[in-house]
């Protein structure tokens, strides 16, 4: 799988009976980590799998998804205008 850093979407998930959420940036369009959470919660899989920027991997149970919530995709600026 290739990762595009332009198309990278900040991706929340709240896990049960964890104090923290779960934040990743990752390489997927926000379309494809939606499918992926709709699978899971759906049954499909028993692990939502996901990949960050970088290529790690997040597994998270699916009978343990609290919520997810994905960003807005964002591009990556350059130069002085990145601060705006």
């Amino acid at each position: 799988m290739t990762v595009r850093r332009d198309i990278a979407v900040e991706v929340k998930i709240g896990v049960q009976h964890a104090p923290r959420e779960i934040v990743l940036v990752s390489g997927q369009t926000a379309a494809e980590v939606e499918d992926a959470v709709g699978q899971a919660l759906a049954g499909k899989t028993q692990v939502l799998s996901l990949s960050d920027e970088k290529g790690r991997r997040v597994l998270v149970p699916s009978d343990r998804i609290a919520y997810v919530e994905i960003g807005e995709s964002a591009t990556r600026r350059v130069g002085f205008g990145a601060a705006l």
